[in-house]
């Protein structure tokens, strides 16, 4: 049985890099895509993107790995069973308790990979990103100095220069900020210039767009009254269109996970959060390598537990899946509760629990003595 198991376990591994790089590779390429038109429509280059797309891989890779390992337990499981072999080892007296040892491993191993990239990869992935999006956003002249093509570096604002000359000078430029409903602006300007208005020395430059020979035509909504009032040179804080790079970006979700367990009060307090909201983050990072245990666990157990069919295993398939998604439901509620009530983060382990119990009910199932009615006994003398 040694061998066995060192054969199960290599058997589940192999199948489990098959189905985590097929499915990493289709929620990856799909991500990148997204990410790659919008930055290169922001005027990026493609070793921004590649950047981008890097830094999203470890989300990605946290996602698939419960369902990659599930896909493997089943489909080894399904496929020793079609050759019999799983019929041998039973018939030897062989439990099915026994033969999950295989599956357990197995099961923590791909927990372990899941804690890795929670506690470690996914934190540090996730803080990097929004250092590049605070970059992007003051690398002004990577959104905005784009001549001849009209730009629409946030919703509702419209940027347009006809010419960029060689020092700078921006020529015949045309502003369009529609984002306040009650009041539509226009700026046009013969002439402007890019400029970073220095404020505090720890928050940086605000950049400023100087507009010289212009005028701005303001359109009251409610009253549809137009007013058009005329400048020989105009700032117009740019923040206002590209948003804040200098204000705090902080999140529970860069944070490190004995930061959150040691300090919630001073992270919520940091970040703006809830200190639910903190909590839950918290304890989410070991229920979901929980979850991942249980799912190998439910995909085997749903294998064992299932009989011969002339129509395949997709009964016992079925099965293990909807037991999966009540896992996942009951996530969704307890994540609630905790966010509600911090003090109750012993709920957020319950999915877990109810991972587990489910498992543990199949390989009893599948492990139950059968007994013949006395009827079918051998016949009297």
């Amino acid at each position: 049985m040694a061998r066995f198991d060192r054969y199960l376990l290599s058997q589940f591994l192999l199948l489990f890099g098959f189905f985590a790089l097929v499915l990493v590779s289709i929620f990856w390429i799909n991500s990148a895509v997204r990410l790659f038109d919008q930055l290169i429509a922001d005027g990026q280059s493609a070793g921004i993107v590649l950047q981008y797309t890097l830094l999203s891989l470890p989300r990605v890779i946290g996602m698939v790995l419960p369902i990659a390992g599930f896909a493997a337990v089943v489909y080894v499981t399904n496929r020793l069973a079609g050759d019999s072999e799983m019929v041998v080892l039973r018939s030897s007296g062989i439990s099915p308790w026994r033969l999950a040892r295989g599956a357990v491993v197995f099961g923590l191993f791909v927990a372990a990979a899941a804690s890795v990239i929670a506690h470690l990869l996914l934190p540090l992935s996730k803080q990097e990103l929004a250092e590049r999006q605070r970059a992007l956003t003051r690398d002004v002249t990577a959104r905005l100095l784009s001549d001849g093509t009209f730009l629409h570096p946030t919703e509702g604002v419209t940027f347009y220069i006809r010419q960029i000359d060689p020092d700078g000078t921006l020529n015949d430029i045309f502003l369009s900020d529609r984002r306040d409903p009650a009041r539509t602006e226009d700026f046009t300007a013969r002439r402007a210039y890019l400029v970073n208005a220095a404020e505090d020395q720890d928050e940086g430059s605000r950049p400023s767009l100087v507009m010289i020979d212009g005028s701005v035509q303001s359109l009251n909504e409610e009253t549809r009254r137009l007013t058009v009032t005329r400048f020989d040179d105009f700032s117009y804080d740019l923040t206002r269109m590209i948003g804040d790079a200098t204000a705090p970006d902080r999140s529970a979700e860069y944070m490190r996970t004995w930061r959150l367990l040691s300090d919630p009060e001073g992270v919520a307090a940091e970040t703006g959060e809830s200190l639910g909201a903190v909590v839950e983050e918290a304890h989410a990072r070991f229920r979901d390598a929980g979850i991942a245990f249980a799912a190998a666990l439910i995909g085997f157990g749903a294998m064992m537990a299932g009989g011969f069919s002339r129509f395949g295993a997709w009964r016992q398939i079925g099965l293990a899946v909807l037991m999966l998604v009540a896992v996942k439901m009951s996530e969704n509620l307890c994540a609630g509760v905790v966010v509600e009530a911090p003090s109750l983060w012993p709920v957020s382990y319950l999915p877990v629990v109810l991972g587990l119990a489910l498992a543990a009910t199949l390989l009893w199932w599948a492990g139950r003595v059968k007994r013949l009615p006395a009827s079918a006994g051998a016949a009297p003398a």
